[in-house]
């Protein structure tokens, strides 16, 4: 396995890299209230990097592709979840811009949201999108063999997959910070809300659309 690590490297980045939802958050944290604000929403995703693979190496993933009851339960609560984040965001105040820009002695200071429920908010999304267990379900046994004890090798995978997500999602933080710095001004920011809230509800479209390919 260790030959194939770089391969498995090389498509986690692509795989976290494209936008979705923990990436937007990130960005949209970033951009509001700065890097360190947006630190326990990049804790959340790779803790839920972590949860996702155990529950594949335990065989949940095989459990959603084959019950259709648990893959619709799970599917249905994070279309909710999204559609509920998407319409708080089109619905919120006006955010002033984070400490350090230069409108923020008119605006006032930005109202951060507590640590605890901007990492829940991260590991919530993506603990609830059964994407997530059906990819890693066709993805780690390749990388995984079956001659040498599982748990480790399991491990290993998930350490590499959240270490590069933990990255990217940092990277997506840096950039929402420095926009907001060069651009933050009150009216820019509430366009990312408005923004960032069409894009999730059109994700929790897409996921309530999405179906299966079945045998």
């Amino acid at each position: 396995m260790n030959d194939s690590l770089l391969l498995f490297g090389g498509l986690a980045l692509v795989t976290v890299a494209a936008p979705g939802p923990t990436t937007l958050l990130a960005l949209n944290h970033g951009a509001r209230h700065g890097v360190a604000a947006a630190l326990p929403g990049v804790a959340g995703a790779v803790l839920s990097d972590a949860v996702l693979i155990a529950a594949v190496a335990a065989g949940l993933g095989g459990l959603l592709a084959t019950s259709a009851t648990a893959f619709e339960l799970l599917r249905w609560t994070g279309v909710l979840y999204l559609a509920w984040l998407g319409w708080r965001l089109l619905r919120s105040p006006d955010t002033p811009p984070a400490a350090g820009h230069a409108d923020v002695a008119a605006a006032g200071p930005a109202r951060r949201e507590r640590p605890a429920a901007v990492f829940r908010r991260s590991f919530t999304v993506a603990v609830t999108n059964p994407k997530g267990y059906l990819f890693f379900s066709a993805l780690l046994p390749s990388f995984i063999a079956p001659n040498e004890p599982l748990w480790p090798q399991y491990a290993l995978l998930a350490a590499v997959f959240a270490g590069i997500d933990g990255a990217v999602l940092l990277a997506y933080a840096l950039a929402g910070a420095a926009g907001a710095r060069r651009f933050g001004s009150p009216r820019a920011l509430r366009h990312l809300d408005r923004a960032s809230g069409l894009t999730l509800l059109v994700l929790a479209g897409g996921m309530a659309l999405w179906r299966r390919d079945t045998p």
